[in-house]
């Protein structure tokens, strides 16, 4: 199923106009998630929204928006009241500027978007757009209403389309000096450097996201499969400390571990080879996305592949206590 438009309206640049949809660029729907329950019945809590004062459950026919300026005091703003301000970057993307991509600070930098043309018609003029921001080789800056609220959205092509980067106002973003002021000036002796120099250069390559794994995410599947099959659960080795004693000689410790590793570098740069000859490279992530069944399913055998060993028990497993009434 083709995924939902967060927002549709017209993307405009001085008179030339043209129909477009934004899209989420990002997903968190395939991460594992978990529902609140009752300990002693297996059912699922429910949240509802009651009144302050009496205790009572609310219609939501019968709740508005208030903002507070005393305790217990609020001025009341109703939905019409809202849309009577409404702005034109409600429905219209107006690019007001072009800028170099470089001065956009990272820190203003919320969240990425798929701009594309909004049926059959406008994509000419969608393309005029598009290939004008890129010949020019900046990004358009623009505004529209998302979420009941006005953003900045920085505009540049990806393709056939637009990447659309939702933007912070300058006073949602904390100033870095009250954080960094009480850090001390140290000096660094040149050999220090040297050996963290020869680090990095141990480490550097080209970022490749397919490479990284999501840990916590791979780890909370395993954890979820062992109880489904009623394996037993490994405990987590101990964390260390993490203490530096001695910089230098952590320095030098770490040096010697890295060229310990090289030939793990060299299978990183196999495998580029690999892609770059056309081979299909192993997905760094394999089972991830390899649930049993959902948490909420019938229990039946899951189609994950377990480690030979492990094979045998879960054959007959003895079940996990898990809870079979249905969620309330």
């Amino acid at each position: 199923m083709a995924p939902r438009a967060n927002w549709k309206g017209f993307l405009r640049l001085s008179l030339v106009t043209c129909p477009v949809a934004l899209y989420p660029a990002t997903s968190d729907t395939e991460k594992v998630s978990f529902n609140q329950i009752n300990r002693k019945t297996g059912h699922r809590i429910k949240y509802a929204k009651v009144d302050a004062d009496t205790g009572e459950e609310v219609a939501a026919e019968d709740i508005m928006k208030g903002y507070k300026v005393d305790t217990d005091t609020y001025i009341e703003v109703s939905k019409d009241e809202l849309d009577d301000i409404a702005l034109e970057s409600t429905r219209t993307i107006e690019i007001d500027e072009f800028v170099p991509k470089t001065d956009i600070d990272n820190r203003y930098l919320i969240r990425p978007y798929y701009l594309v043309p909004d049926g059959k018609v406008g994509h000419d003029a969608f393309a005029v757009i598009r290939e004008t921001i890129r010949s020019m080789n900046k990004v358009a800056i623009g505004r529209l209403v998302l979420t009941n609220r006005e953003h900045i959205i920085a505009l540049e092509p990806l393709d056939k389309g637009l990447m659309g980067t939702l933007l912070r106002y300058p006073y949602e973003v904390r100033s870095e000096k009250e954080y960094f002021e009480d850090i001390q000036d140290v000096k660094i002796t040149r050999d220090m450097l040297d050996l963290a120099r020869h680090i990095v250069e141990q480490k550097s390559g080209s970022f490749e996201p397919g490479r990284f794994e999501d840990r916590y995410e791979s780890a909370l599947i395993e954890l979820i499969n062992q109880k489904r099959n009623g394996l037993p659960i490994a405990k987590a080795a101990p964390k260390s400390s993490g203490n530096v004693i001695n910089l230098m000689d952590a320095l030098k410790r770490s040096l010697a571990g890295e060229k310990q590793s090289a030939p793990s570098a060299a299978k990183v740069t196999e495998k580029a080879t690999d892609k770059a000859k056309g081979k299909k490279p192993r997905k760094a992530a394999a089972g991830q996305r390899e649930m049993l069944l959902p948490i909420s399913g019938s229990g039946k055998r899951a189609t994950r592949q377990q480690p030979k060993q492990d094979t045998k028990k879960a054959e007959k497993p003895a079940r996990a206590p898990l809870r079979s009434k249905k969620a309330g």
